[in-house]
């Protein structure tokens, strides 16, 4: 029988390392420029978005192109209605969540007719069309159009914390730190349990989990809700964070950075969703300090680097690290 404490739920090393990364991320803001906070904020909403991609893409095998398009109706849900509502900012984003999960879900049932390559061109469509959409005339008193919509930050409900000083930007990272810890929660739960298995089932043997009984049209669907429900609460966090949205800012390229943090991070992991985000908000702005001239080229280097030496992904090296590294059992 194995012995991995990194798989093993019932050895004490992984939940000694998971509190004290949870420390960690506590003391963070309070040791860095209100700008890395916002930085590590955006971390945290692209892990959110990273873990629903994978829901869908990882475990259920659909393949999506198009979930920059979900990122932006979990933004502009949020955004209109802080703007137009009033409404607080922490009610808006189970609101966009549940959007977000009926608006994947009901894509999904027409995309269950169209399987690998050409489902990705149809979400593909679906990132190229909706910037469009949001920047049209007749839903400008929404929208905002081309210009968008600003919205106010939130101000933080206690000046103090701990008795350090507790300003927007860290109040925001602390208030987005949890709803990741909640959605990581929901996927491990997920992932771990019944749909989960089902849905590796469908991905791996698909006619044979049909004849076993599981409703594969049903968790296919599921799965794209789900996936987009993940996203949307990302895509209202980083409303909330930026307080700004636009059509230009939810493009195609978008949903193709977020198909590439997934992969970087490592498909079917959990953790590898939050290297996978670091990859994301940090590795552009690294490729452009090296070459102000040709910074996408520095990336796509980098990229090819990346994928080169870990094929399986920032989640799947450590894990062979970790591996090779531990001591056998006797």
């Amino acid at each position: 029988m194995s012995t991995n404490l990194a798989s093993n739920p019932s050895t004490p090393l992984p939940w000694i390392r998971l509190v004290l990364g949870l420390a960690a991320a506590c003391a963070l803001p309070f040791f860095i420029t209100n700008y890395h906070v916002f930085q590590a904020s955006m971390v945290l909403t692209y892990a959110i978005a990273l873990v629903g991609l994978n829901i869908l893409i990882g475990y259920s095998g659909q393949i999506s192109l198009g979930h920059g398009a979900f990122l932006a109706i979990g933004a502009y849900t949020s955004a209109i209605l802080m703007d137009k509502v009033d409404m607080p900012y922490w009610m808006t984003i189970p609101i966009a969540a549940a959007i977000c999960l009926v608006v994947g879900f009901l894509f999904g049932l027409p995309a269950l007719r169209l399987e690998g390559h050409y489902l990705a061109l149809a979400t593909f469509a679906l990132a190229v069309s909706l910037p469009q959409l949001l920047k049209f005339k007749h839903l400008e008193f929404l929208t905002g159009g081309v210009q968008g919509i600003v919205i106010m930050k939130p101000e933080p409900p206690w000046p103090m914390l701990f008795g350090l000083k507790l300003n927007s930007d860290r109040w925001l990272y602390f208030f987005t730190l949890a709803i990741t810890v909640v959605m990581f929660v929901i996927g491990w739960n997920l992932i771990r349990g019944r749909v989960g298995r089902a849905l590796i089932a469908i991905r791996d043997q698909p006619i044979a989990a049909a004849s076993m009984g599981i409703n594969t049209s049903l968790y296919k669907s599921l799965a794209f809700g789900v996936s987009a429900m993940f996203t949307g609460v990302a895509g209202a966090l980083s409303a909330i964070l930026v307080a700004f949205v636009a059509p230009d800012s939810f493009t195609v390229f978008l949903s193709i950075t977020l198909m590439v943090g997934m992969v970087i991070g490592g498909v079917t992991s959990l953790p590898g969703a939050l290297y996978g985000a670091i990859f994301i908000q940090f590795i552009p702005n690294i490729a452009d300090q090296i070459s102000k001239a040709a910074p996408w080229a520095i990336y796509g280097i980098m990229l090819i680097l990346f994928m080169y030496t870990m094929p399986t992904g920032i989640a799947g090296a450590l894990r062979l690290i970790g591996d090779k590294i531990r001591p056998s059992p006797n």
